[in-house]
């Protein structure tokens, strides 16, 4: 279970501590939930060793990449055509909406085609992908603590993804909401 959009430090001890298994923190992207890379590594120093830090990112840019490996993530969110240099050390996740090829080169793939909007998954395509995956497919997109449960029973995901879901504004986890969210996937464990 990964909360993503991670904007401060508070946030990120919040989610690490109600048993996020990754945080996500954005870079290099337009979205509101975007930090510094100073912001981003001091969010990643906060959190434990069990916690994976996630590094998302819209670009594809080889410096943008290599600017965000220094940070030393856990693992890397990119899209499905972003070159990650072999050898980096950090896991591979392939972000992949309706329509884009399912990707095999990768640790993961994450079926978001909300990139943090909040717009609801297309149940049809993640299906879809979570059947014909090779690697593990994480669900993303219009999450909520009151519609995560229902999404875990009816497609069996490897794991979720909430950025929106769990704020009281763009950008701001709601703790309480953060702890529902985790705990409605738990109930039944993934």
């Amino acid at each position: 279970m990964k909360i993503c959009g991670v904007t401060t430090v508070d946030d990120a001890l919040v989610a690490a501590g109600c048993g996020a298994d990754a945080i996500g923190v954005v870079l290099e992207s337009p979205s509101p939930r975007s930090v510094s890379p100073e912001r981003a590594a001091a969010i990643f120093a906060a959190v434990g060793p069990l916690v994976v830090t996630v590094a998302v990112t819209a670009t594809t840019s080889p410096t943008g990449i290599e600017e965000i490996l220094r940070l030393r993530p856990g693992a890397v969110q990119v899209p499905a055509g972003c070159r990650v240099p072999p050898g980096a050390g950090v896991r591979v996740i392939r972000s992949v909406a309706p329509g884009d090829p399912i990707p095999g080169d990768c640790d993961a793939v994450v079926v978001d085609g909300s990139r943090g909007t909040g717009f609801r998954f297309d149940a049809d395509y993640a299906r879809h992908v979570i059947e014909r995956s090779v690697v593990p497919v994480i669900l993303a997109g219009g999450l909520t603590p009151e519609n995560v449960r229902d999404a875990i029973d009816a497609l069996h995901p490897y794991g979720v993804d909430v950025a929106s879901g769990v704020e009281s504004e763009p950008g701001v986890k709601d703790s309480g909401r953060v702890r529902a969210f985790l705990l409605a996937c738990r109930k039944g464990e993934i």
